[in-house]
This record gives structure tokens, C-alpha cells and sequence, in this order.
């Protein structure tokens, strides 16, 4: 065995993850930091900064102190600010990469309540992707641009530094030329996507007010446009996966009747699909749709009746896209009967790092986000009941 792991970390690794799990802490925790040792040692610092960061998080897990494991933490996140610099100086410059590296950087100050560093290399961050996102729109880049602004905007807005509002008025201009051209062409669908973006920038400088509400309004419309496209194609499952959409478009821009009266007809509608689909034996497409019944209830305060469409989703299959789902209907719901500001923060935050491919990150930040909320107490009870964790 020892043959085998000489000079080889992912035997090391794979090796240190099997002693963890069968409670060996001391010989696991000791063959990780060889593991990750090794790595920076053959110039993988992307596997060693990954590596060192997860020693880091398991040290804490096991000893309940983050002092023990801010040694690892420290040292993953300087691997990370050199494989920034590193990913800069490249002739071009891979957004998701950037977002991964940066990302993780400050989750770990976060963790090590390290206000200093947190600060320092946030509105660093925030300045480079404002800079790159500058560099893409200059060479017709919108794609990356917008990528590079919303980085930089998120950075800006948790620092609580006034230049998100600088961002945010690029945004909705890089994204009201989107949805002009995507209504120029008769793509709805793309439209509506366009305006929901533009109504979240748009709040950010105007607040919960007429702006944002005509703005996720339009967005609405133009989903229940290209519902009935659908509709008229024969295509029911696109047709209720587009209502759904525009029921909680409708919903943020608090026309509750209009996003009732689509609930309930989507309901409706959903029930015979999720029976036409479980008779042709087809169970995940189902459970997906099943899912989309739960957003469907939620939205029309039915919670009870959405957790049972819910569990028996989850009788079928489970995922964390489907958990996240069903927590950010019960969150935008909530939102938008209140007329919460704040939460809608967390539910845009939390859909940042789903397109950032940070599911676990947005996963975590949604369960946090519930519990806080004395309002949802009744909701992520029945919730935690259709999850089978009461």
C-alpha cells in the first residue's frame, strides 16, 4: 500500500477520505496534508488550494476550532490569490475560472471572520471584474461583460460599497438592448429572461418601487406570450414550465391576481401531465414536473398541498437543483408579500452562485435564509417533513 501511494496524491487523497469516513480522523486528516502537500509540490496548485482548503473545513468540523484550522486556510487561500494573478496575466481571461478562484478566497476569510482580508481582496475582486467587464463590452464581448458586472456587483453590494449602483446602471443598459433585440426578433422567452435581469438592477438603484414592478411585470407577460406559442405547438410540458415562470414574475411584481388565477389553471394543468407521464412510465420527468407543482402551490399560498406534490418528487428522485428550487419559491413568495428588499438580496445572491455553478454554496445560503425568517418557521418545518429530515 505504501508503494502505492508514494508520489501519488489522489491515491492519498482517495486514501484519506475512506479513513475520515471510517472514523480514523487522526491517519485521515494526517494523509490529506501529505495529499495536498504534494500537490503544491508538483506545481498543482489548483488541487493543492482545493486540497488544503477541504483539511481546513474538516479540521474545524472535527475539533470545533477554527484557530486549528486556519493554518490550512490561510494557505489555501494564498494559493488561490497566486492562481488569480496567475489567471489574469493570460491573454485571455476565463470568467467561471476567475469566479471559482475569487469565490473561494472569500469564503475562507468569511469563515476565518477575517473582516481585514475579506474587505481588502473583495473590493479588489470587485474592481478587476468592473475593469474586465469594461475590457469585454469595449471588444463587443456582451456575454462575458455581463458576467464580469455582475461579479463585480455582487462583490461591491456585500462590501456595502456605493459602486454597485455604478454597475448596476451598466447592467440594465447591456440588458435593456438585450431585451429590445430579443422582442425584435419574437424570442419571448429570451425577452422575459432579459427583463427579469433588468427588473433586478433596476430595484438595486430604484428600490422595491413602480421601476422594478413594471419591469418583472413585463418580464411576466412576455412568458405568458410564449406559453401560448407552446400551447399552440401541442408542447404542454414547455407551456406549464413558462407559466410557472410567469406565475412568480407576476408574483414579484405584486399583481397577485394575475399570478393566482396562472397558478391555479397551471396546477390544474400539471396534475394531468405528472398522470399522463407516470403512465407511460416515464417517473423522472414526473418527478420534475412534480417539482414544478410544488413552485406552482407555493406561489399561490398553498404551501401543505406543495410539500405533498414535493415528497412525492422525492420518492422518486432527489437533488440539490430540486432543493434549492422549492426553497427559493417558498423565499420569493415571502418576498413578495412583504415587499422585503432584503430578501430578495439573499434570493438574487442565492441564484448568483446557482449560475455560478456554486450549488452547495446557494444550497447552504438558502437553509440559512429560511431559518432566519420568523415568518417561514411553518414552511421549513413542512419542508423539512417532505425531506424526510423530521
Amino acid at each position: 500500500m505504501a508503494a502505492e501511494l508514494e508520489n501519488n496524491p489522489e491515491a492519498m487523497e482517495e486514501l484519506s477520505i475512506k479513513l475520515l469516513n471510517e472514523g480514523k480522523t487522526k491517519e485521515g486528516l494526517k494523509l490529506m496534508l501529505r495529499a495536498a502537500r504534494l500537490y503544491e509540490g508538483e506545481g498543482r496548485k489548483e488541487d493543492a488550494a482545493r486540497l488544503f482548503k477541504k483539511l481546513g473545513f474538516v479540521l474545524f468540523e472535527k475539533t470545533g476550532s477554527i484557530e486549528k484550522a486556519r493554518p490550512s486556510l490561510l494557505k489555501s487561500a494564498y494559493l488561490y490569490i497566486d492562481l488569480i494573478e496567475e489567471l489574469l496575466s493570460a491573454f485571455e481571461v476565463d470568467i467561471n475560472t476567475l469566479d471559482t478562484y475569487c469565490l473561494n478566497v472569500l469564503e475562507i476569510f468569511l469563515a476565518l471572520n477575517d473582516e481585514r482580508n475579506l474587505v481588502k481582496y473583495g473590493s479588489q475582486f470587485a474592481a478587476i471584474y468592473e475593469d474586465l467587464g469594461k475590457s469585454f463590452r469595449e471588444g463587443n464581448d456582451v456575454e462575458n461583460a455581463i458576467n464580469a458586472y455582475e461579479s463585480a456587483f455582487v462583490y461591491y453590494k456585500l462590501l456595502d460599497d456605493e459602486s454597485y449602483k455604478r454597475v448596476a446602471e451598466i447592467l440594465v443598459t447591456l440588458y435593456g438592448d438585450i431585451a429590445e433585440k430579443k422582442l425584435g426578433d419574437k424570442d419571448y422567452v429570451e425577452a422575459a429572461r432579459a427583463f427579469e435581469r433588468l427588473a433586478v438592477y433596476t430595484r438595486a438603484l430604484f428600490g422595491y418601487d413602480a421601476h422594478y414592478t413594471e419591469m418583472m411585470e413585463t418580464a411576466a407577460q412576455n412568458f405568458e406570450k410564449a406559453s401560448k406559442l407552446s400551447y399552440s405547438e401541442g408542447d404542454l410540458d414547455m407551456t406549464t414550465t413558462l407559466l410557472v415562470k410567469a406565475e412568480y414574475a407576476y408574483l414579484l411584481a405584486r399583481n397577485f391576481s394575475r399570478a393566482k388565477l396562472i397558478g391555479v389553471n397551471t396546477a390544474r394543468m400539471l396534475n394531468q401531465i405528472v398522470r399522463a407521464y407516470r403512465s407511460q412510465g416515464s417517473e423522472m420527468d414526473a418527478a420534475r414536473k412534480l417539482v414544478e407543482l410544488t413552485e406552482t402551490l407555493v406561489g399561490i399560498g398553498k404551501i401543505n398541498e406543495g410539500m405533498q406534490a414535493y415528497k412525492k418528487a422525492l420518492e422518486i428522485t432527489t437533488s440539490i437543483p430540486f432543493r434549492l428550487r422549492v426553497r427559493l419559491a417558498i423565499l420569493k413568495e415571502k418576498a413578495a408579500l412583504d415587499k422585503d428588499e432584503a430578501l430578495l438580496d439573499r434570493v438574487d445572491l442565492i441564484e448568483f452562485y446557482i449560475r455560478r455553478g456554486r450549488e452547495y454554496q446557494a444550497l447552504e445560503l438558502a437553509e440559512k435564509t429560511l431559518e432566519e425568517n420568523e415568518g417561514l418557521k411553518e414552511a421549513l418545518e413542512a419542508l423539512h417533513v417532505a425531506e424526510g429530515l423530521y
